[in-house]
């Protein structure tokens, strides 16, 4: 969406590919080597699309899939907290745990950027529909194995590895489906509703799956997961396709996987963007680690407490994803600054003297982190040709995903080794000077300049056009 020339805002980090509407968009200022943004509609029609939170919801094919994922994704907060449970209960090993999640992030790791290849060559729509079923089968499965009593711990083994098989495709092929149901001008709204979507069932599937463990059984937890997938299944059936966005696909071709790490690593405003994420993600997302380690050495409290604090953290994360889906585009400032302030709060909590203080910290900790994440999220796929959308996403995904098992072990090292504030505080460090590098690399590229006056008696600090900084200095000559 354009904010028209001469505005005063930062260069948008996404633009949408010209093949995706052919339109043109004078007066808005890209990073180098993004495209053209897509035009084609009135300042007010624009402003007024602003207004909507929940504008994309008046896309048909995207209010089925968004229908669809509220059911499934509190059947997938269900099925974390009873595969976790499962498996300590019959082993009584923290580490079989470990080694659970392990196999169903290492997929991802293996296969992610495969994965992004297949998206690219086969429909999408298609794609999830394969996948969606896959993981309800194996929902089910275990639901049957459980229920019935015969269930052991390579069974959950089988099953975690199972689902992170299907994540490697499903995972990008979601991502990237948003812009062919919405297209451009709402792929920033429909993205921030997802993670909406997401991190609302996070408030709901933990709690609805401890009360069905403690009265019936584990088991019935997997049960819902498995048939939660159905509405999602019938949501890509009653889909029409001819409200979609048609996007050419990659022909099978050698190569295709370094075509698409090339592609990536000659486009700044796709590289950097990921590289934050990937620092981000590896360090400064660990909270599980940091956060049990505040309820229970540094406040000396009981489990509810790291149930409040991650309470807290979704709260701000659903707030996070409402906030960025009245926004039209993903900017620059956006990015960087909720990249910064993510950092910085998370060194003022580590740092915080009292209970309460901390607790009401994850708030705009978790607002902050979600903002990064839809604003990369859109970003990659605003600037990205259609035909290389799935490879770029599988390698954002590998990236942020991948990096929580990498950096979950320092982290939990850093901590024991020297303290819980120690560790956040490291975390927060490491985000805090991966917001200002990249920030400075991504001005530096589009040819940016710090501009700093005075607006109705206020300072103002803001980063402009290299060229229109050289025009305000000769007017002032």
């Amino acid at each position: 969406m354009s904010s028209g020339p001469g505005t005063p805002s930062v260069p948008a980090v996404l633009e949408a590919p010209p093949d995706t509407t052919g339109r043109s968009n004078e007066g808005a200022t890209a990073l180098p080597g993004a495209a053209p943004a897509p035009g084609g509609s009135s300042a007010v029609s624009s402003e007024a699309s602003r207004v909507s939170t929940f504008r994309s919801l008046r896309v048909r094919n995207y209010r089925l899939f968004f229908v669809g994922q509220v059911v499934s994704n509190i059947g997938t907060w269900m099925q974390r907290i009873a595969q976790d449970w499962l498996v300590l209960s019959l082993t009584g090993s923290s580490t079989t745990v470990g080694v659970t999640m392990a196999l169903q992030f290492l997929p991802m790791l293996l296969f992610g950027l495969y994965g992004g290849v297949l998206v690219d060559r086969f429909p999408k729509r298609r794609l999830l529909f394969v996948t969606q079923t896959s993981m309800a089968v194996t929902g089910l499965a275990l639901a049957a194995l459980t229920i019935s009593g015969h269930v052991q711990v390579w069974h959950v083994y089988v099953a975690a590895f199972a689902v992170g098989m299907a994540t490697v495709v499903d995972n990008p092929a979601r991502q990237s489906f948003v812009s062919e149901m919405v297209g451009p001008d709402q792929l920033q709204n429909a993205v921030s509703l997802n993670s909406a979507n997401f991190q609302s069932a996070r408030l709901v599937g933990p709690a609805v799956a401890g009360v069905l463990i403690t009265t019936v059984g584990t088991g019935w937890a997997f049960l819902y997961n498995g048939l939660s997938f159905v509405a999602p299944i019938v949501g890509l059936l009653l889909m029409r396709s001819s409200d979609l966005h048609p996007v050419r696909r990659a022909p099978r071709a050698k190569g295709q996987l370094r075509e698409g790490l090339r592609y990536v690593a000659g486009r700044p405003e796709l590289l950097w963007p990921i590289v934050l994420v990937g620092f981000i993600g590896t360090f400064g997302f660990n909270f599980p680690v940091w956060l049990s380690a505040y309820a229970d050495d540094v406040f000396h409290a009981d489990a509810g407490a790291y149930s409040l604090f991650n309470t807290l953290m979704a709260v701000g994360s659903v707030s996070g994803a409402l906030l960025a889906a009245r926004r039209g585009t993903a900017r620059l400032h956006v990015l960087i600054g909720g990249a910064l302030a993510f950092g910085l709060l998370e060194i003022v909590a580590a740092l915080a003297p009292a209970y309460w203080i901390f607790a009401l910290l994850m708030v705009p900790i978790g607002m902050f982190g979600l903002t990064v994440n839809v604003t990369v999220n859109t970003a990659l796929q605003m600037n990205t040709d259609p035909v290389m959308r799935g490879r770029v996403m599988a390698l954002y995904m590998m990236v942020f995903l991948g990096g929580t098992p990498l950096g979950a072990p320092i982290a939990g090292w850093v901590t024991d080794a020297y303290g819980a504030r120690v560790g956040f505080a490291a975390g927060g460090v490491v985000a805090t000077v991966a917001a200002v590098t990249v920030g400075l690399v991504l001005v530096r590229a589009g040819g940016m300049r710090l501009s700093v006056g005075w607006n109705h008696g206020h300072p103002r600090v803001r980063v402009i056009s290299r060229e229109r900084a050289e025009e305000k200095e000769s007017v002032a000559v």
